[in-house]
């Protein structure tokens, strides 16, 4: 036996060990784990948690559902004191599982590939989504968070159990995207992950991205009592009803109706269910948090379109060979993203991203800038804001940042498309070399870059320090000093630049950040890009 619910299984070369189970309803942060006598023969995953399909049609998955998947790297002897990395999957906060989206017959969070190359302990593990996961009242009667006390639970069962594993258990970094790189951010800036980690990585997204807090959870509740049946005049007696109601009907009412867009809004208004500022796990806004992530080494950085595929669904017609993108559109856009601030933002961030067009702009000029306009919005500003505030706020601990470029692999997009939103993820996890014949030697050598840069970074705090070989050193990024590394295939000394974007970052974060509110309210607005405003916290 190795301690609460692990289990060594020398003869397999990953393996899989119970987290714990939990009540199917709406349940308290408390998780209990769960020993087991003997040797857990553990040859398939378990399930995913209760969650709406990606079509939004019907549910799949099981309330028991908190499992966690180790990946040892076996050699000729049992190694020890192995670095530990811990991936939190995305998936908007709704869907995803620990073993997602398989690849001809292996999921494509699927850790062999890392552990083996990197010489690391990989470990995937589930949370719940949700409903199940993030719904709140805004107050104690119905916390929410417990997607994020699950992520927690999963860090602290490894950091307990790993040393029986070869793992070293004060050297884990906790790294994911997407939902998933919001959840590691929210991981850094809550006070119950002192000591608990080392090293985190976030991957297209952050806790100050706009689509990761919810900041009006109660009127999301009311929608979701009323679907199923649960509302009530009185709110006691309405969470009462939530709690006993059926987990299934719970999590479809949770589901996003695409329909409501219809040319109206923006996708980010669909993704309601988030975490919550919840005075517990996570005590104040997050941008008054970063004090607590001085502890530990970061890394972060976006995929160069990681907005192109909300911008596709927004502006259909930039995907089109037939139909040319309108001024009107862009500025529809800009309205959907800024609407906090009114008609004097739309004009403004117009112009911001309308200085190259020209006269007479090409029309795929024009498309790409509306792919840029949700890349920095979404993904890119944000991250940019954290990788400053840590190095403002960390004297010890270093930071590190990224642009991932490495044109798409997916077919029928625009020629001008590049990375799109999780598309580094199968060079990290290793498909170009575990299914090699599906993929050019151009995507093998990215995937040994990554790899060689991600696991250094585990095992030292500097991506490029370890055993593993990289083709040019990563600089740190520090309070004064900001250059970024761009990964591709093609890395030479000439893929470090410096200031990203800068010009974007810096009207996001300064000039939109000082206009007024298109209107006052008392409910606390979502953060946007340059969600600075009332001195709350200061970049220089």
């Amino acid at each position: 036996g190795a301690g609460e619910a692990g289990w060594w299984l020398g003869a397999s070369h990953w393996s899989r060990y119970s987290l714990g189970r939990i009540s199917p309803r709406l349940s308290t942060k408390a998780i209990v784990t769960v020993s087991f006598p003997g040797i857990l023969k553990a040859t398939k995953y378990r399930d995913r948690c209760l969650q709406v399909t990606l079509l939004q049609t019907k549910t799949r998955g099981s309330a028991d559902c908190l499992y966690l998947n180790i990946f040892v790297p076996h050699g000729l002897s049992v190694s020890s004191n192995l670095p530990v990395m811990v991936y939190l999957f995305g998936g908007a906060f709704l869907l995803g599982a620990s073993n997602d989206l398989a690849i001809l017959g292996d999921s494509l969070y699927d850790g062999k590939e890392m552990a083996d190359r990197g010489d690391v302990i990989v470990v995937t593990v589930n949370y719940r989504v949700g409903t199940l996961g993030f719904l709140s009242s805004g107050d104690a009667r119905l916390p929410g968070n417990y997607g994020l006390w699950d992520q927690h639970a999963a860090i602290s069962w490894v950091r307990r159990n790993i040393r029986k594993f070869g793992g070293n258990p004060d050297n884990i970094t906790i790294f994911g995207q997407s939902a998933g790189a919001a959840s590691v951010s929210f991981q850094m800036l809550s006070p119950y992950s002192k000591g608990l980690f080392r090293r985190a990585i976030t991957q297209g997204g952050v806790a100050l991205s706009p689509w990761a807090l919810q900041t009006n959870p109660m009127a999301l509740t009311k929608k979701i009592a009323r679907k199923v049946g649960c509302w009530r005049s009185d709110e006691d007696e309405m969470l009462s009803c939530l709690k006993v109601s059926d987990p299934v009907g719970l999590t479809m009412a949770g589901k996003i109706d695409i329909m409501l867009l219809l040319g109206k809004g923006v996708v980010m208004d669909l993704l309601e269910l988030a975490p919550v500022v919840d005075g517990d796990f996570l005590p104040d806004e997050p941008m008054k948090l970063f004090p607590n992530a001085a502890q530990f080494d970061y890394l972060a950085g976006v995929n160069s379109m990681d907005g192109h595929i909300f911008a596709g669904v927004d502006v259909p017609s930039i995907n089109s060979e037939k139909a040319n993108t309108t001024e009107e559109q862009v500025k529809g856009l800009l309205g959907g993203l800024t609407k906090e601030k009114g008609n004097a933002a739309v004009a403004s961030a117009f112009g911001v991203y309308s200085v190259h067009w020209g006269s007479v702009p090409q029309p795929d000029v024009v498309k790409k800038t509306v792919a840029d306009i949700e890349t920095d919005f979404l993904f890119l500003v944000p991250t940019q804001i954290a990788l400053q505030l840590h190095a403002n706020n960390t004297n010890a601990c270093r930071t590190y940042s990224y642009l991932f470029n490495m044109k798409t692999r997916i077919p029928g997009f625009p020629r001008w498309v590049e990375a799109e939103h999780a598309e580094e993820l199968q060079y990290l996890f290793g498909k170009p070399l575990s299914t090699p014949l599906v993929y050019f030697p151009r995507h093998r050598d990215l995937s040994r870059y990554m790899i060689a840069y991600w696991t250094n970074f585990a095992k030292t705090g500097d991506p490029s320090k370890g055993d593993s070989k990289v083709p040019v050193p990563w600089p740190p990024f520090t309070r004064n000093h900001q250059p970024y590394l761009i990964i591709n295939h093609r890395m030479n000394k000439y893929s470090v630049s410096y200031d990203l974007r800068s010009y974007y970052v810096d009207y996001w974060t300064r000039t939109y950040s000082q206009m007024s509110a298109a209107h006052t309210s008392e409910e606390p607005q979502k953060l946007t890009p340059g969600g600075m405003e009332d001195g709350n916290e200061s970049l220089d």
